[in-house]
């Protein structure tokens, strides 16, 4: 297991937590959004619980590869998703976001192997 690989994991499960954290929060800059994108406001919990579900699955991949492995690409797909969410409400200025936060997922999938 190199180095890299546990520094872009733990950044990985971090900003997925944050995420999660913003959701369950009710944090009005995440959720406005999400509301004017056309995602039901009871989406929110099982949303956050994804993120979460996650975040921990990469910190389980450090002990566990399969498990990481798994998360990582849970996170890759639920975030490309919500970037094809975006795309779909033409908010085409808030493609990035989701996108910056598939990329550590998706390089933690990358430096796993």
């Amino acid at each position: 297991m190199s180095t890299a690989y546990v520094v872009v994991t733990v950044v990985a499960a971090a900003m997925a937590g944050f995420s999660a954290a913003s959701v369950f929060l009710g944090a009005e800059w995440v959720l406005k959004p999400l509301a004017d994108y056309g995602v039901p406001r009871t989406w929110g919990p099982w949303l956050g619980a994804a993120k979460a579900a996650g975040a921990v699955g990469l910190l389980t991949g450090l002990f566990v590869p399969v498990v990481g492995a798994a998360a990582a690409v849970g996170l890759v797909l639920y975030f490309v998703g919500a970037a094809v969410t975006v795309l779909r409400a033409r908010w085409f200025s808030h493609v990035p976001f989701p996108l910056l936060y598939a990329a550590p997922a998706a390089a933690s999938l990358i430096l796993a192997f």
